[in-house]
């Protein structure tokens, strides 16, 4: 599988089908296996480029500061390099950090964006409860699991349990493609100092392409007022909330996602035609 020379670094990439470009952009230290659900849907219609951040993956995992600039600026060297000049971005969680990052200081290569379960960052972002932050994201206990134990103990802050327990075909395929490379513990650290970087607040009025936010209301992760925020800001965004659904639902309500996201980018074509 190829990878791309991006300033500093080795980017792991893969692309899938043929059309207008989408790029998926994967949330905190989670590698392209992220996309491992959405990847056969949305390349049946579109041109669909997957990677992996700095810090994860099979990219190169430099132990040095990251910003939210700098790992938009990995992306869009990725796609210099493919030879994509622009391009529908979807970015979950920290992967919306990106998003909005690189909508705000290249926008001409965006074409629509999709912003899931994310936030603008800064003072103006809703706060979740830092204890189940504190118990989804405990990089103590990372240090003494294995990654697949550690994944496990995670999911349920992503799904519920219900979903977990009668989907074990699903959440198996999730957790042996996420831990086949896993995130080393200073990937997580230096990718989980960049996020503090991230603040839009004052800049999402400058967005102006079509943008759709989704988002589930029984997020813990990164509370479902964030999108409704992120809405309100960006001019003509649109917003989607699916009910009963916590920070995976690009996992436990991936159909709907996949629909949701498809509808919209039909909307909002390149050439400017609904298609």
């Amino acid at each position: 599988m190829p990878t791309a020379k991006v300033g500093d670094i080795n980017v792991y990439y893969e692309v899938h089908g043929e059309g207008e470009a989408l790029v998926l952009i994967s949330g905190y230290t989670g590698s392209s296996a992220m996309w491992t659900l959405s990847t056969p849907i949305f390349s049946k219609e579109y041109r669909v480029v997957i990677f992996d951040n700095r810090g994860t993956g099979r990219s190169d995992k430099p132990d040095i500061p990251y910003t939210m600039d700098m790992m938009a600026d990995d992306v869009v060297g990725l796609l210099d390099t493919i030879g994509i000049d622009a391009a529908h971005i979807c970015g979950v969680s920290m992967g919306g950090f990106i998003t909005q990052n690189i909508v705000l200081r290249h926008p001409e290569r965006v074409i629509s964006l999709v912003l899931a379960c994310t936030n603008c960052g800064g003072t103006h972002q809703v706060a979740p409860d830092a204890k189940v932050v504190g118990q989804a994201f405990d990089l103590e206990r990372a240090q003494k699991l294995t990654p697949e134990e550690n994944l496990r103990v995670m999911l349920p802050f992503m799904c519920s349990q219900q979903f977990i327990d009668n989907n074990p075909g699903i959440i198996e395929q999730f957790v042996v493609k996420s831990t086949e490379y896993p995130t080393p513990l200073h990937g997580s650290i230096r990718q989980g100092l960049a996020m503090p970087t991230h603040d839009t607040y004052d800049r999402l009025p400058e967005i102006n392409a079509p943008t759709l936010v989704v988002s589930g209301d029984a997020d813990k992760i990164i509370p479902v007022g964030n999108s409704k925020l992120l809405a309100d800001r960006i001019p003509d965004a649109e917003l989607v909330i699916l009910e009963n659904m916590g920070h995976g639902f690009f996992i436990e309500a991936a159909d709907e996602f996949h629909k949701t996201v498809l509808d919209f980018l039909k909307r909002h074509p390149r050439s400017g035609q609904v298609l």
